[in-house]
């Protein structure tokens, strides 16, 4: 017998190649699948996140809140701009700065109280729809009473303009007016016509027009708005009252809690322009 017949056992048994389990060749692809199960899954994930599904509600406090953060920035911006400008102000100028700056930062911080209420009834009202209808209504009589489709009421002024020489002129009255608007009139009727943003006024022999409508002396103008304003707008030196009383023209103004414009003017449909919201 050859010597290579005589090798241990153990020996030939070591130089035999080692077999390739079958249940590792069947597990090979497992890596593969695994893939192609994780990127499905982001595809449901991005299906399921885009487009966003945001609700009417969520809009309109985003809305709310960006409008508040914008007022906010303006404000931080516009106090950096004028810190070089204080180094050299006077005491007194100061004073008036900081007396401005309070009253600003108080109505921010009202208009942010009001903001914050009316994101917590979008929130918390059980039925949003009635609260949003609600809103609608509020906002259309606020419109309303700019258009003069509604009456109004509140604290103002009352103007009455004797005019024994027949003196006073369309363009005078339109002076007035225009005095009051800037002033922060929000509702104005001369006798018995309701001043809108499209009034006009003409003079008719000894009278005036408005917006067509012929009216005589005495003028009396009903005004709403803040009485502290519109009476020092129309008494300024060379404004509204000496004009009036250089034509010879009687001028009384008098303040009052309540003034009640009542004349309307009919809602006017237009005849080509549509609203564009959908």
């Amino acid at each position: 017998m050859s010597n290579e017949d005589e090798r241990p056992e153990s020996t030939l048994r070591r130089e035999l190649p080692e077999e390739v389990p079958a249940s590792a060749s069947s597990e090979a692809p497992i890596p593969e699948e695994r893939a192609a199960s994780t990127v499905t899954g982001r595809q449901r994930l991005v299906q399921g996140l885009w487009p966003p599904r945001v609700s009417r509600a969520q809009l309109i406090v985003a809305v709310l809140l960006f409008g508040l953060g914008f007022g906010l920035a303006v404000q931080v911006a516009s106090n950096s701009n004028s810190d070089s400008a204080l180094r050299g102000a006077r005491q007194e100028d100061l004073v008036r700065i900081l007396d401005e700056l309070d009253d600003r930062t108080q109505r921010l911080e009202d208009e942010k109280q009001g903001l914050q209420k009316q994101r917590d009834e979008l929130e918390n009202s059980s039925d949003q729809a009635e609260e949003a209808r609600k809103q609608t209504a509020e906002k259309e009589k606020q419109l309303g009473i700019l258009a003069g489709t509604v009456a109004a009421q509140g604290p103002g002024i009352t103007m009455t303009i004797d005019d024994t020489k027949g003196t006073v002129e369309a363009d005078m009255l339109l002076d007035a007016i225009q005095e009051l608007r800037a002033a922060g009139a929000e509702a104005i009727q001369v006798n018995e016509v309701r001043v809108v943003a499209n009034t006009y006024l003409t003079d008719s022999g000894k009278s005036v027009s408005v917006d067509g409508n012929k009216i005589n002396a005495p003028y009396r103008f009903k005004v709403i708005g803040k009485p502290q304003d519109l009476e020092p707008a129309l008494n300024i030196p060379g404004g509204v009252v000496q004009t009036l009383e250089k034509e010879q023209a009687t001028v009384t103004v008098e303040r009052s809690g309540k003034i009640v414009v009542d004349a309307l003017r009919a809602a006017k449909q237009p005849d080509y322009a549509r609203s564009s919201s959908r």
